[in-house]
């Protein structure tokens, strides 16, 4: 099996990142997307979560995108529309509908020859995903700065309380839920729809990591004094204080990814697999 060297530059505004992979590609990618083989789909948990929607289409796609997700399936995984069909108990119409709307957000990939499939996620998509989102959550933050009122920030000072709360428990999935509330928070008080939209997107993206950055050593409550300072210059109204802490947060959180990859990454297929350096 042929062996290749390949370089990668993602520049932040501050952080040049380098990555040199010598591996086999197969081997990365599975170390990135730890994919599963099913048999056969079971998404009666997931449907349950959206049995009030109306539209056919709507559950198909809500129910898929959740299982996506939450790494029910997993990247690579192959969704036909038959069996899914079969699964919802609708006409493959609807199935087609909901792929197609997935596949417009990234989520999943349409070709000729596999049909629907789970969409996979590079090195490569990693570091971008979190420039980009450094610098949308910094916007958000921002904006949020800049309209949210006293009794809107004291929402936001609650949510990181139950932070705490749920890092005391080490409570991950909870803290990790309250991270999401958090963002989502922020991005109602930036009163931007657009904004909203692309970093759902992103949020979507994030969610799909094999495991939070909250289970690395330390992480949990260096993250919540980070939250801490972006609600408190927030309810400061203080926009410039506001976008740099949460460019600050964001690249930390980058910082804390990267490690655990180049980590996990040497467990599964040695110490000279990949090198990410920061320069």
């Amino acid at each position: 099996m042929r062996r290749q060297d390949s370089i990668l530059e993602i520049t932040g505004n501050q952080s040049r990142y380098v990555l040199t992979a010598s591996s086999v590609r197969a081997e990365t990618n599975d170390v990135l997307n730890s994919p599963t083989s099913r048999s056969a789909i079971d998404l009666a948990s997931y449907r349950q979560q959206f049995a009030h929607l109306r539209r056919a289409a709507d559950i198909v796609r809500e129910t898929v995108l959740e299982a996506i997700l939450d790494g029910y399936l997993a990247p690579g995984a192959r969704l036909r529309e038959e069996e899914l069909a079969r699964e919802f108990g609708v006409s493959r119409t609807p199935v087609r509908e909901a792929l197609h709307q997935l596949a417009a957000i990234g989520l999943i990939d349409l070709n000729l020859n596999q049909g629907a499939v789970v969409s996979r996620l590079s090195i490569e998509d990693i570091l971008t995903l979190y420039i980009v989102r450094e610098n949308l959550e910094g916007l958000a933050a921002r904006l949020a700065a800049q309209h949210a009122t006293h009794e809107q920030g004291k929402v936001l000072a609650t949510l990181v309380e139950e932070m705490k709360s749920a890092s005391a428990d080490r409570n991950l999935v909870d803290l990790a839920r309250l991270n999401l509330q958090f963002h989502a928070e922020v991005r109602q008080l930036a009163r931007s729809r657009y904004l909203d939209r692309f970093l759902t997107q992103v949020e979507h993206a994030v969610r799909r990591f094999s495991e939070t950055t909250f289970a690395y050593p330390g992480r949990t409550e260096q993250s919540i004094a980070e939250h801490h300072a972006i609600v408190e210059a927030i309810i400061a109204n203080d926009p410039d204080d506001a976008e740099t802490l949460a460019r600050q947060h964001m690249r930390e959180a980058r910082q804390i990814r990267l490690r655990m990859l180049q980590e996990e990454s040497v467990r599964a297929t040695g110490p000279d697999s990949m090198l990410i350096e920061e320069r």
